[in-house]
């Protein structure tokens, strides 16, 4: 057994070709193999969103405080808010990220498929994220 005291993992910036605007994030859990769980709190800026990416084995998101946004390469934008809960299936291009007003926080929980969790791609345009793409 692990047990790592509250406070004792250091918040850590996300990296700038993985996100737009300010974004922090928390470890949760990033488990050893043959386990495959990886979990975080991710804190977006107003405005700030992840990259397009893509999971191998899905991603489950659970919206703890704010509201924000979320998207599926090819359709509409869609609205996401505390208490919201999303899935996310294998291999779906998707994104998201904070509203362009508030804050947003989730829970970011994916599991890693030959210890690769995600794929990231190209950024979200301004246009993108503002639904005039």
């Amino acid at each position: 057994m692990d047990i790592k005291p509250s406070g004792s993992v250091s918040s850590r910036r996300g990296p700038s070709d993985w996100f737009s605007g300010t974004v922090w994030i928390d470890a949760i859990n990033d488990a050893p193999a043959p386990a495959r769980l990886q979990a975080a709190t991710v804190r977006f800026e107003p405005a700030a969103r992840t990259a397009w990416h893509t999971h191998p084995l899905g991603q489950t998101l659970h919206v703890t405080a704010g509201s924000g946004l979320a998207q599926v390469w090819g359709e509409p934008i869609r609205e996401i808010k505390a208490g919201d809960t999303v899935w996310i299936p294998p291999g779906e291009k998707h994104w998201h990220g904070a509203g362009p007003n508030n804050f947003m926080v989730h829970i970011a929980m994916q599991e890693a498929l030959d210890g690769k969790p995600v794929e990231w791609m190209e950024k979200v345009s301004d246009a993108q994220y503002s639904g005039h793409d």
